[in-house]
This record gives C-alpha cells, structure tokens and sequence, in this order.
C-alpha cells in the first residue's frame, strides 16, 4: 500500500471513530450511504459496508448501476437513482452517511439539492469532504497544481496522464462554501469539525 493510500485509509479510520463515537449508531439503528462506489480502487472504498456491524440496517445509494457492489455486499440494499430526488419519503433513516461524495457532485445548485435531499430524508447526517484548500489535491496526489483555474488545472491533469480527474470529476468546497450551502440549505444547528494533516486542514466532517 502507497503512502498515500496509508495517509487515506488512516484518515477515514478516524472519521470512523467520531461517526461511532458521536452518531453513536446500534443494531436498530437504519442508515443511508448517500453515494455509493459500484468499483471500488482500494481498500478504503465504501468504508461504511466494510466497517459496520449491522449491514442488513444500510441502504447504499448511487448513481452507479450495483453489480460489483451487490456481490461484495450482499447483506446491504443498494438503489440506483438518477442523481437528484433521492427515491425515499421525509425522514426515511435515521443516519445519513455520505463520506468524500459532496465534491464529486458538479455546480453548488447541484451540490445545494444534495444537501437539501440528505436533510430531508434523514434524522441526523454525517458528511465529509475535503478542503478545497489544501495544498495537496487529494484525489490525484498533486501539490498546489489546484489552485490554478480550472481549464489550466484540467490541461495538466491531462498532459499528466490523469484524464479521469478532469472535467467534470471534482467540484471541491472551501469552508466558507460549506457554510453557504448550510445556511442555504436552511441548516442551522450543524457541527463542522476540521481534520488535520500536518497541522493543516485536510477534510471536513459536517453533522447536523
């Protein structure tokens, strides 16, 4: 395993800990996985179906057709939607889990419904994303390289050998973007905690 698959796989243990630990989730407890990964390209991919105790309370939504994941996951329910009214009544679960999925939807309208959908559903929700500013770019392992605009971003993504990070893969959100969708969202009692990497903010964990 790379570095960088370790430095991943440590953080999202610890994202782990403070879902166990603050979302405090048990054997009754019904939690949707808003954005499930049908192939998955390491070991830290669909972290939640890989770690929780009670699969058979997990419903995985995505826009991906299941069929790696069902064989995988067989205990967990898995639905394919078309990636903007979430396919439940108001207040279907009791946990919404969505961990690294919020940047890789595209525009902040689209982003803004996504949040709109998990408050509507869930009781409770738990979101992770990454920090826009961060100096390296976390999906393809760049420093600094991110923050030039994204046309140029995107020609060295290519030039580089990384097509599939281009376009219309990312979407990434500084905080103070988090905290316009929130309140656009008509969100106001959420906690937004920083988790750090070498003294800097590399993700956020957003729970309300």
């Amino acid at each position: 395993m790379s570095f960088a698959y370790r430095v991943s796989a440590y953080n999202r243990q610890k994202k782990w800990q403070k879902f166990i630990n603050i979302m405090r989730p048990g054997s009754k407890t019904t939690i949707l996985d808003a954005g499930f990964s049908d192939r998955e390209y390491g070991p830290v991919d669909n972290f939640l179906e890989k770690n929780y105790l009670y699969p058979q309370k997990i419903t995985a939504l995505g826009i991906d057709r299941p069929r790696e994941f069902i064989k995988n996951y067989p205990l967990v329910k898995a639905i394919c939607y078309g990636g903007h009214k979430f396919p439940f009544t108001d207040k279907s679960f009791d946990i919404i889990w969505s961990n690294a999925v919020w940047e890789h939807i595209i525009g902040r309208e689209s982003q803004l419904n996504f949040l709109r959908e998990i408050k509507r559903v869930g009781c409770k929700a738990f979101i992770t994303t990454p920090n826009r500013f961060f100096p390296v770019e976390v999906h393809t392992r760049l420093p600094l390289l991110h923050y030039l605009p994204k046309k140029v971003f995107d020609k060295i993504l290519r030039w580089l050998g990384k097509p599939w990070a281009a376009g219309g893969y990312m979407d990434p959100l500084s905080l103070k973007e988090v905290k316009e969708l929130l309140a656009r969202a008509e969100i106001k009692n959420y906690q937004i905690i920083k988790n750090k990497l070498f003294g800097l903010t590399l993700d956020y964990i957003i729970i309300f």
